[in-house]
C-alpha cells in the first residue's frame, strides 16, 4: 500500500465546521487531498468550611428561573448502600461499574452491532422524546452489513481503539479523545482494527447542537472551526452473498437484504451529516479568582429538550487545565441534582475518584442522589497548598447529563456483571469535621 493510500483509507479527508451547509463530490477528492490544511487558527465553595462538608442541592431553568439551594451541613450525606427491596428494580443510589469487558477474538467474535449493549435509558423513540446510554464493545469489523438508526442520533465517544466509520457521506477515522455524531437515519458501517469499547449517547426527538454562549461571547468551548464533515466517497459494488441493512426502530433490530453496497452516493450538499469533534480543541473556561463553576461551562454539545434552558441531554468533557480558585475547595463539590449524570472515562483518572473509576468503567448519579469528591480527594483537598496547578494532565473524563430520571437495565445491573456493588464504600472514611465553637 503506498503513502497516498494508507492516506486516503486511514485519514480520510473532512470539511470544517460545525455542521453547516456543506457541499462535497467524489470528483473533487483528489484536489482536495492534495491541498495542504489550513491551521486552527462572594465565596460558595471555600477550601474548609467550619460547619463541615459544603454540598449543593440544584434545580434548573432559564435565566429567570434558575434554582439552587447551598447547603452548609455537618454530617455525611453522599454514602448510600443499595436499598435491596423485592420491587426496588431501580437503585436510587450512586452506581458505578468496572471497565466493561471485550470478548476475545477469535473464539467470540464481535462487531460494533453485536457488541452493542444498553446500560441505561429514560423515555422511548415513539413519543420522540428520551436517551439511552450504550456501551459498545468489539472485536472484529462489520463485513457486508451496515446500521441506521431510526430512532434517534448517536454520539459516539471511543474509548479504546480507533473506528473508521463510513457513511454515505464519506469516512472518518474516529480515535479516542474525539467524538462523532451520527444523526437519525444515516447508513453507517464500522471497522475496527483490534479491541474497541466506547460509550453511546442516544437522544430521541432532538438534535445535537452546540451550547448557548451567551456572557461567554463568540470564543470558547467548541469552536465550529473545529468539527470536521466527511468528504464524498463511494463504491460501485456488487454483492452476490448479500449486503444486511439494519434497521433500529423502537429500540429493536430489523435487518434487510440487497446484492450492492448502501454507500454509493458519488455527491452531496446539505447540512445534515454526520461530523466529527477532537476533544483536544475545545476552549476551557473556569474559575480564575474563587469558587468552583459548574460542569455546564465544559459542555461540548448539547440536545435542547421542549423546556427552556433544559437540555434533554449534555454532553460535557472534563479536560486538562488550570486550576488558580483561591480559599476555594477545588474539586467537585459536593451534591445533589436534579439532573442524572453518567460519568465515562477515556483515558488516565478523575480528579475527584483517583481509585476505583477506570477507563472504560462507568458512574451513575441519578437524579438527586447525593455524591461528591471520595474521602481521600476530601482530606488532601482540604490541605492543599493553594497555588496555580495543572488539573486532570493526561486524562479525559466525560459526562453525559440529562434531565430524565434514567432506569437500568437488567443488561447493566446483572448481565454484565460489571457493577460495583461497593462503590458506596468510597465515601464511608468520610470524617465530621463540625466545631460548634468555631468563630
Amino acid at each position: 500500500m503506498d503513502s497516498f493510500l494508507w492516506c486516503f483509507v486511514f485519514h480520510p479527508a473532512h470539511l470544517r465546521s460545525f455542521p453547516n451547509h456543506h457541499k462535497s463530490k467524489r470528483m473533487a477528492i483528489w484536489r482536495f487531498l492534495m491541498q495542504s490544511p489550513l491551521k486552527s487558527m462572594g465565596k460558595k465553595y471555600p477550601l474548609t468550611l467550619p460547619e463541615d462538608n459544603g454540598r449543593i442541592i440544584k434545580g434548573t431553568g432559564d435565566k429567570r428561573e434558575k434554582e439552587m439551594k447551598m447547603m452548609k451541613k455537618y454530617g455525611v450525606a453522599s454514602m448510600q448502600e443499595m436499598v435491596k427491596e423485592k420491587q426496588a428494580l431501580q437503585p436510587g443510589t450512586e452506581l458505578r461499574w468496572k471497565p466493561f469487558e471485550i470478548p476475545k477474538a477469535p473464539q467470540n467474535k464481535l462487531d460494533f452491532v453485536s457488541g452493542l449493549h444498553t446500560l441505561c435509558g429514560a423515555g422511548e423513540p415513539r413519543g420522540r422524546n428520551g436517551i439511552s446510554i450504550h456501551i459498545f464493545v468489539c472485536n472484529t469489523s462489520m463485513l457486508d452489513r451496515c446500521l441506521y438508526n431510526s430512532d434517534g442520533d448517536f454520539l459516539i465517544v471511543p474509548q479504546q481503539g480507533k473506528l473508521l466509520i463510513t457513511t454515505e457521506f464519506g469516512k472518518m477515522l474516529v480515535e479516542p479523545n474525539e467524538i462523532c455524531v451520527i444523526q437519525q437515519g444515516m447508513r453507517f458501517s464500522v471497522e475496527v482494527f483490534g479491541e474497541t469499547r466506547g460509550y453511546i449517547l442516544e437522544v430521541y426527538g432532538a438534535h445535537f447542537e452546540l451550547p448557548d454562549l451567551g456572557p461567554i461571547g463568540a470564543n470558547g468551548l467548541a469552536n465550529p472551526r473545529d468539527f470536521l464533515v466527511p468528504v464524498a466517497w463511494y463504491e460501485d459494488r456488487q454483492v452476490p452473498g448479500g449486503y444486511t441493512v439494519i434497521s433500529k426502530y423502537q429500540g429493536k433490530l430489523f435487518a434487510a437484504r440487497q446484492d450492492f453496497s448502501p454507500f454509493n452516493v458519488v455527491a452531496w450538499h446539505g447540512n445534515y451529516t454526520p461530523y466529527k469533534y477532537h476533544l483536544e480543541k475545545f476552549m476551557v473556561i473556569n474559575s480564575v479568582a474563587f469558587d468552583h463553576a459548574d460542569p455546564s461551562i465544559f459542555t461540548v454539545l448539547t440536545a435542547k429538550s421542549t423546556r427552556l434552558g433544559v437540555a434533554l441531554a449534555d454532553f460535557v468533557i472534563f479536560p486538562p487545565r488550570w486550576g488558580v480558585a483561591n480559599n476555594t475547595f477545588r474539586p467537585p463539590y459536593y451534591h445533589r441534582n436534579c439532573m442524572s449524570e453518567f460519568m465515562g472515562l477515556i483515558k488516565g483518572h478523575y480528579e475527584a475518584k483517583e481509585e476505583g473509576f477506570q477507563p472504560g468503567g462507568a458512574s451513575l448519579h441519578s437524579m438527586m442522589t447525593p455524591h461528591g469528591p471520595d474521602a481521600d480527594c476530601f482530606e488532601k483537598a482540604s490541605k492543599a497548598k493553594l497555588e496555580p496547578e495543572r488539573v486532570a494532565e493526561g486524562t479525559m473524563a466525560f459526562m453525559f447529563e440529562s434531565s430524565l430520571s434514567l432506569a437500568i437495565t437488567k443488561w447493566g445491573l446483572q448481565t454484565s456483571k460489571r457493577l460495583d456493588k461497593n462503590y458506596y464504600k468510597c465515601w464511608e472514611p468520610l470524617k465530621s469535621h463540625f466545631n460548634p465553637k468555631h468563630k
